[in-house]
């Protein structure tokens, strides 16, 4: 199989993006001829799907509202080879598809995320910029390394990748969990610097920079419970028992000087934090082997697909 005969699918999920769509397909378009264009309309009140399907796209339908339901749905719906998602929102850039395939094609990758790069202030806002940049850094130490631009919207992906994916997010925060598949399963992946551009006039951001950054950090802590529960439940319970010594100490001390106990509630509430925090250690070594299971289920469903290189012969 050469290059030629791989399957391309360009996903796109949209809300409301009856200004932008169009630009995208065509540039899709224009840089993979070969490709499949689908667009998922997610509720729009406009005329985003009418637009993109005469400018050529495929168009198909997601009820459930939020970007992490199209994205679950688009997974599980298109087969392909290789798998490109990009926003509506004309803000990536198409001409950089082909580039970004033959990376990921050479060098034998699993995903490729096209990091944004520009100088406009309109097209990454600096709240943006900072809360992309707070929540890397924070699952950077969490899981060890990762991204420089974790949450960007434009990625090329593979088959085995994109099919083992096991989605959970309902709204943006679905990039969060694309990264720490890649993280967990220690995956094959590089970030390109890509052209980001301001979205066209009369287009309007769907992202709310304090609620969908809440949301996405309300993702990172729950991935770390599931992904890395030892440290997560090992952490309270650090918590609780230090708060347990500081609280008794003094008791202690009462009790060693007097042989009395005399604040009886400090002393029971001293207890019930040390077996707090033995009941969350304990909580963490079994959820800790459950979650190795967990990840050899979804390493078994990666390598249940073959290695694009496998595909094209080499």
């Amino acid at each position: 199989m050469d290059d030629s005969s791989l399957r391309i699918a360009v996903l796109i999920p949209c809300f409301n993006e009856a200004v932008a769509i169009r630009q995208v397909v065509e540039g899709f378009s224009e840089a993979l001829p070969s490709a499949r264009i689908v667009v998922y309309d997610n509720n729009s009140s406009d005329a985003t799907s009418e637009v993109a399907r005469t400018a050529g796209a495929e168009v198909r339908f997601e009820r459930l509202q939020g970007k992490g339901n199209v994205v679950r749905r688009m997974f599980a719906d298109i087969e392909a080879d290789i798998y490109i998602m990009a926003d509506g929102d004309a803000t990536y850039d198409a001409a950089a598809a082909p580039a970004l395939v033959a990376r990921l094609l050479d060098d034998g990758l699993d995903l490729v995320v096209g990091s944004r790069v520009t100088d406009d202030h309109a097209a990454y806002r600096s709240g943006h910029q900072f809360g992309n940049w707070a929540l890397t850094s924070l699952t950077s130490w969490i899981f060890g390394r990762s991204f420089n631009d974790m949450l960007s919207g434009y990625r090329v992906m593979s088959r085995r990748f994109v099919k083992s994916f096991p989605a959970h997010a309902n709204g943006f925060d679905t990039e969060v969990e694309l990264a720490v598949h890649a993280l967990e399963l220690r995956v094959p992946v590089v970030e390109v610097p890509t052209r980001y551009f301001a979205r066209p006039e009369g287009s309007h951001s769907k992202l709310s920079t304090y609620r969908d950054g809440w949301r996405i950090l309300k993702t990172i802590l729950r991935l770390t419970k599931n992904g890395r529960p030892l440290a997560f439940f090992m952490t309270i319970s650090a918590i609780c028992i230090i708060a347990a010594v500081v609280i008794a100490f003094p008791l202690l001390r009462t009790y060693l000087d007097t042989g009395l106990v005399p604040r009886i509630p400090t002393a029971v509430l001293s207890v019930g934090l040390a077996l707090m925090g033995s009941i969350s250690t304990v909580c963490g070594i079994v959820l800790d082997t459950v979650t190795l299971g967990r990840r050899e289920t979804k390493n078994a469903a990666y390598l249940a697909h073959p290695a694009l290189s496998e595909g094209r012969g080499s």
